[in-house]
């Protein structure tokens, strides 16, 4: 049985006995894969947008994503989770890739991050 750890970023958790340093790499290249997704409206990358709730590695490397979408009517509601899904699964060492797409807690530009507010000036 393994403890779950808090790595760097709020939404960012391990349940895994992988190695510090793995486990450090795999976070860092998770979110840099996170951060080449857009919402097609908006021009901030959906991990600064603050569409990804939760990120787990566990122990075979497989990556379980919680995230949501702006709005339940998103037109890139159909192809978002699946290039998240794709976008993780780039990166060496990971391995099955699972998203869970949720509705709650709603997103709300609370969610944003300061880089995101910057690009789409909501300050």
């Amino acid at each position: 049985m393994s403890d779950t750890a808090e790595v760097k970023t709020s939404n960012m958790e391990t349940a895994s006995t992988l190695p510090p340093e793995e486990t450090e790499r795999l976070t860092a290249e998770i979110v840099a894969a996170l951060k080449t997704v857009f919402d097609p409206e908006i021009p901030a990358d959906i991990y600064e947008l603050g569409l990804i709730y939760k990120v787990e590695i566990n122990d075979e490397r497989a990556v379980d994503v919680t995230m949501t979408l702006t709005t339940p009517n998103c037109p890139a509601a159909g192809e978002l989770p699946t290039q998240v899904e794709n976008a993780i699964a780039s990166v060496p060492g990971v391995g099955v890739v699972n998203i869970n797409l949720v509705w709650e807690p709603a997103w709300s530009p609370d969610r944003m991050s300061d880089e995101a507010r910057l690009v789409l000036n909501m300050w």
